[in-house]
């Protein structure tokens, strides 16, 4: 069913939030419905765990959970450890070379 672990982690956090009263399904599927219509998403789905993400950032941003900017940066830092891993070793934040 997911492409990733993190896609399924970013699932089980979004039904964890919803669970805990952070908001109601209703606003959800709004929000990420306008993350997969929005102009230059895949046709065929395949970004919409990325969508997935895209979204649950904005809702908690615009809720006032989490700040943009800190999601952004945090974001950034995953990437450059991503890319500063090796190959067949855990992605950690800690492997961002700039923290």
């Amino acid at each position: 069913m997911f492409p990733e672990p993190w896609a399924a982690e970013a699932f089980a956090m979004t039904v964890h939030l919803h669970e805990r009263g952070r908001f109601g399904w209703g606003e959800w599927a709004k929000t990420l419905s306008a993350e997969l219509h929005k102009p230059g998403r895949a046709a065929d789905g395949s970004d919409y765990f990325d969508c997935w993400v895209a979204a649950l950032s904005a809702l908690l941003a615009k809720l006032g959970v989490a700040d943009a900017a800190v999601i952004l940066d945090l974001q950034k830092s995953w990437q450059r450890a991503a890319e500063a891993t090796p190959h067949g070793k855990p992605i950690e934040l800690a492997n961002d070379p700039l923290r």
